[in-house]
């Protein structure tokens, strides 16, 4: 069985569920999220306890138990306590602005790059170098987070890009470090 599948999750006081047919809505503090129960995947609530069980062990069931209960724990801690993402610019002259329309980027290119609103994510600028996400969809948050650092990606030579806060870019060795000294 899977190990996070038959794993009860636990739900606070100041979330509400609504068992509906074929998904589940959460309602909390921070707003509500919906997620989509796979076929074969049932889901029963003893006061504040959901557990997940399946029916078969056909393989394709197998491997939906645990994505569809750690589905609904993305869901209870979203609109619990939110999520957020972190990105910072790095190099010279790259410079990140807010706009009403969304974020307003000079990234080395011959003009400035206009990243627009995305509804139900809060997007905020700490400075001219940072960049803050947060809502309460976790997908919704990483995909916003991942568009806005595809725009120019930390390269491998000095570093310069869009980067997570906590990622770590390996630094490559130009042509002159392999050179010898005659």
């Amino acid at each position: 069985m899977s190990r996070i599948g038959r794993k009860p999750l636990y739900l606070p006081d100041t979330v509400k569920v609504e068992i509906l047919d074929g998904s589940l809505k959460f309602t909390g503090p921070k707003g509500t999220l919906e997620s989509v129960i796979p076929e074969g995947i049932k889901v029963e609530q003893k006061e504040n306890v959901l557990s997940f069980t399946r029916d078969s062990d056909v393989p394709s069931v197998r491997a939906l138990h645990g994505l569809a209960r750690r589905l609904a724990q993305n869901c209870v801690t979203g609109v619990t306590e939110g999520f957020e993402k972190h990105l910072l610019l790095q190099g010279t002259g790259y410079r990140v602005a807010g706009n009403p329309e969304g974020l307003t980027l000079s990234l080395g290119f011959s003009h400035p790059v206009i990243f627009k609103k995305v509804p139900g994510v809060n997007i905020t600028v700490e400075g001219q170098d940072k960049i803050h996400i947060s809502g309460i969809d976790k997908q919704l948050v990483g995909q916003v987070a991942a568009n806005i650092r595809e725009l120019k990606k930390p390269e491998p030579y000095k570093g310069k890009g869009i980067r997570y806060s906590d990622e770590v870019v390996i630094k490559k060795q130009g042509k002159t470090a392999t050179k010898t000294a005659a």
